[in-house]
């Protein structure tokens, strides 16, 4: 079972996440499909020109909405997806994700969004009642409840959700890419994981199904700086990690905008091993790779029929 793999903040008609998938990223669109049972992934990439995507929370993130759109249908439509409806990766400064302990939870579903908006209001920069919120219970017990929260502002998912239809397609499954790039993961063990984006870096730290860690922090520009900042990062979680599991983590997990040698450079922590999550396929490319790295889409794929 891989990590997370129930996870979702929309989904089509059937309730599972579609055999197609595109992560909206700033440096373009990469999209995947699968062809058929069984098949390996398609993909494409198209690009995207600089600030046509913009992400965060605060203000609107597609400021080049046709761009994005046209950008989206080319690589869609060069993978041929059997479906319309397809998986929407987001990246990760758009959302904020959150794992919350409750002693308990109601019963009905349509219950729990109230009490999660209630804990939410205190800790998101922005009107939780005006905004999309999912979860996913990953750990339940007789006096405790973890949950995996994910919420972002209704414009920002409507923007994304509005490209996808403007390109001819239909949103089903919703997921920031960190979380995308984990349900790519299939391990009991835990893990240390690492999402770089174009302006953020995510760490996790997973146990099965379960997270002991998750973080999002924004990059700086300046090269330096963000070189720092990236060390900082994944410093922090390691050391969280040896503090939780009671030893140091042998590897890092890694997914991201740049290929695992040139992150392990940047980290330049010669005790952490780093490897692909999951490494773009020798096969089923229709176009150059670009710059967005694969395990997202290939998370929003894992249990695809």
């Amino acid at each position: 079972m891989s990590i997370l793999d129930k996870f979702k903040l929309q989904t089509g008609p059937s309730g599972r996440r579609p055999p197609a998938a595109i992560e909206i990223a700033p440096e373009g669109m990469l999209a995947a499909a699968i062809p058929a049972p069984a098949a390996a992934p398609v993909i494409a990439f198209a690009a995207l020109p600089a600030g046509a995507v913009v992400p965060g929370v605060a203000e609107a993130n597609l400021r080049a909405p046709e761009a994005v759109a046209e950008a989206m249908r080319t690589a869609l439509d060069a993978v041929s997806p059997r479906l319309r409806s397809i998986s929407v990766v987001i990246p990760d400064l758009s959302a904020r994700v959150f794992v919350l302990d409750f002693d308990s939870l109601p019963a009905k579903t349509s219950d729990v969004l109230p009490v999660l908006r209630f804990r939410l209001r205190k800790i998101v920069p922005f009107d939780v009642e005006q905004a999309a919120v999912s979860y996913q219970v990953l750990v339940q017990e007789k006096n405790a409840v973890k949950v995996l929260t994910v919420i972002l502002p209704s414009a920002i998912l409507a923007e994304y959700e509005g490209a996808v239809r403007a390109a001819g397609y239909e949103p089903g499954a919703v997921l920031p890419a960190g979380l995308a790039a984990l349900a790519a993961m299939d391990a009991s063990e835990p893990v240390l994981a690492a999402h770089l984006g174009a302006a953020s870096l995510t760490t996790a730290i997973a146990r099965g199904n379960d997270l002991l860690l998750y973080r999002t922090i924004e990059l700086p520009e300046e090269p330096n700086t963000r070189r720092a900042e990236v060390q900082r990062g994944v410093a922090v979680s390691a050391a969280y990690f040896e503090d939780r599991i009671g030893a140091w983590p042998e590897q890092l997990h890694y997914a991201g905008s740049v290929d695992a040698v040139a992150f392990a450079q940047a980290v330049s922590e010669s005790r952490l091993l780093v490897r692909e999550i999951a490494a773009a396929p020798a096969t089923g490319a229709v176009t150059t790779m670009g710059p967005v790295g694969f395990a997202g889409v290939a998370g929003s794929l894992a249990g695809t029929a």
